[in-house]
């Protein structure tokens, strides 16, 4: 039919318009309130790339927008991405677009994949929510934990929501405000408000303080690269002097914290709260080292047996005010508190050869590759354990970041239905178009859905098709005016994993004003377990006419004439199936209406005679068109479609 192919390039002429306003965003149909970014996806050696899914959290800005100000509708927040960058789950509507940090596939709770983050604190509001705190989701992306900070902090920081092996507690950076004496500078008679740093234990079940430590009496002032002894004291909130950004706790029950404004990477007693040993390639360091690092952000344990320890790290090596070496990279430090020795085991140099000035993380997968987040644009690469660039991949748009990126297997398992919406199109009573879009925001492993219609609200599911699932959103048309649709997906052994709610097909308001040619009301809904068995037979017809040409030796010309016969006889059994389906629509629309058991069975007589007259009508053509037909003397009850008193 035409208007279907008019139909498809309209749609893509949309599509084409639309990624020239906006190209670096991705839009649905069935979740039209989300716009999650593109990525521009590069593989250099897909085959040693760890399987697994991309945990991001894109934000335009740190500090929360004001909630009329919120330009950037459902676009920040929590996503997973597939190793294609397709969308899988968008948690951007579910948290109403606050930002989301250090975001990630949490393994320490249960035998299940769950998923952790930072929700960022919120204006408007003086409640703990407002402050933020640490969430954990299910892979039914149903809250399980909610922990919060003390209440003297004024949120929830964003740099660490680290859940220690057990899943009993976690860690978490903490940033305090308060006045100290600037004697440490030659300044004892003046005061100035800092900032300080440190880290605390919450327990994931009642948010409870285990155990906390604060920069204030064991870091001097004179150990910060960012607030010296020449500047002029501040008022509130004051000089961030150390900015810790990440902590990690051992099986030993030690500590070792990142502090970017000193550029060093402290090791603290579990027990005593002292600072153990420094990391740092400042004089003042404890080690002798064959490296440097500065400005390092997500240093964590990959080993530790008390004495000797394996971390890594992301040495960006530079910050917004210059450049400490040409190339940020992930380091692997192989560390010895007993020699006092520490080296490099390995380094990963960022792929573009570029630099990190701010955020970015560092990840050992389970085969052994290092996955980095290099933050801005949301650039990211996967490396072999040699250091051979596997994957590199941004974000179409230069105008998100994610604080850090992380990559893990994971099952998700939404407990809302699959979204749906079903639209028809059409230029007269015989060329109706239906367009289904279908999407499952979460499901991790969906191969494919099955789609169905009824003839009416109470009638029968009739399987109308079937598309493979290749990206967050599937597009099924099929022909005739379908309603009450439902959708059901499958996994890729064909089981049914659940089903959509049923929905109505979208129609115009005004058929008219669309260009439709019928009537002003527009077309009626066909039966489709009709449209299903006419298309069957015209299927059957076609291979009959196939057998009969490979036997014809191309000189037959009543063989012609009947071909030519059977083609116009096809299509004009599926106008009159069309017509039939009209037919029962409206007298049962009638019935509908006037609900009288009396007119019911007088409409019903005169509907079988009707179907009767019509159907050996399309008999008679069918036999004429050398079509089989099925032995069949009626259309059952339960087909014929029953309209609703209203359009939901």
């Amino acid at each position: 039919m035409l208007f279907p192919a008019v139909l498809i390039l309209l749609l893509f002429l949309h599509n084409v318009v639309a990624q020239r306003k906006d190209g670096d965003l991705m839009s649905f149909v069935t979740l039209p309130e989300v716009r999650a970014l593109k990525w521009e996806v590069t593989y250099h050696d897909r085959e040693r790339v760890a399987p697994g899914y991309w945990f991001v959290a894109p934000y335009g800005q740190i500090s929360p927008e004001e909630p009329t100000q919120k330009y950037q509708q459902y676009q920040v927040g929590p996503y997973i991405y597939d190793g294609e960058g397709k969308l899988v789950w968008a948690g951007s509507v579910q948290y109403d677009n606050r930002n989301v940090f250090d975001f990630r596939p949490v393994t320490n709770i249960d035998d299940e994949v769950e998923l952790s983050f930072i929700l960022n604190w919120e204006l408007g509001d003086s409640d703990k929510v407002s402050k933020g705190s640490g969430i954990v989701l299910d892979k039914y992306y149903k809250e399980t934990h909610q922990v919060y900070q003390p209440d003297e902090l004024h949120d929830f920081n964003m740099h660490e929501f680290n859940i220690l092996p057990g899943g009993k507690s976690a860690v978490a950076c903490t940033y305090h405000s308060q006045v100290v004496n600037l004697a440490e500078f030659g300044r004892p008679t003046e005061e100035s408000w800092v900032v300080t740093g440190g880290f605390v234990e919450l327990d994931m079940q009642t948010s409870e303080v285990l155990s906390q430590w604060n920069s204030k009496d064991s870091i001097a002032l004179t150990e910060s690269n960012m607030f010296h002894s020449w500047d002029a004291p501040w008022g509130k909130p004051g000089w961030d002097y150390v900015h810790i950004n990440a902590v990690d706790k051992n099986e030993a029950g030690d500590f070792i914290i990142s502090l970017r404004f000193t550029n060093t990477i402290y090791g603290i007693s579990g027990e005593t709260g002292k600072i153990m040993w420094r990391l740092t390639s400042a004089p003042e360091g404890d080690f002798d080292m064959d490296f440097t690092f500065s400005k390092q952000h997500d240093v964590k344990f990959v080993s530790s047996n008390g004495t000797h320890h394996v971390i890594s790290m992301l040495n960006n090596a530079s910050d917004e005010r210059g450049n400490d070496e040409t190339v940020s990279s992930v380091l692997y430090i192989e560390m010895d508190t007993v020699a006092m020795t520490a080296r490099v085991i390995n380094r990963i140099n960022r792929p573009d050869s570029s630099l990190t000035r701010l955020r970015g993380s560092a990840q050992t997968l389970p085969n052994g590759n290092i996955f980095a987040g290099w933050s801005e644009r949301g650039y990211q690469s996967e490396h072999a354990p040699n250091g051979d660039v596997l994957m590199t991949a941004r974000f179409a748009s230069t105008r998100y970041s994610t604080y850090r990126a992380y990559k893990s297997e994971f099952i998700g398992r939404p407990t809302n239905p699959p979204d749906v919406v079903a639209s028809v199109y059409g230029t007269n009573d015989d060329d109706t178009t239906t367009i289904i879009h279908v999407s499952w925001n979460g499901a991790t492993d969906v191969a494919g859905w099955n789609f169905y219609a009824k003839a009416y609200d109470r009638g029968g599911d009739i399987l109308i098709g079937h598309a493979e699932k290749t990206d967050f959103e599937t597009m099924y048309i099929v022909d005739g005016y379908m309603d009450w649709i439902s959708v059901e997906p499958v996994d890729a052994e064909g089981k049914a994993m659940g089903k959509s709610r049923v929905t109505r097909s979208e129609i115009p308001d005004n058929w008219k004003a669309v260009g439709f040619k019928g009537s002003d009301k527009g077309p009626s809904p066909d039966d489709p377990s009709i449209i299903n068995r006419v298309k069957e037979e015209n299927k059957e017809a076609a291979s009959d006419k196939e057998v009969a040409e490979s036997s014809n030796d191309g000189h037959d010309h009543n063989s012609m004439d009947m071909d030519m016969g059977s083609d116009s006889g096809a299509a004009e059994t599926y106008a009159d199936a069309k017509e039939v389906a009209k037919a029962v629509y409206r007298a049962y629309d009638v019935i509908r209406g006037v609900g009288g058991l009396l007119i019911f069975l007088l409409i019903a007589c005169s509907l079988g005679g009707i179907f009767v007259f019509f159907w050996r009508f399309i008999q008679n053509r069918k036999r004429r068109s050398y079509l089989h037909v099925p032995s069949e003397e009626g259309l059952p009850v339960e087909e014929i479609h029953l309209r609703s008193q209203t359009h939901n």
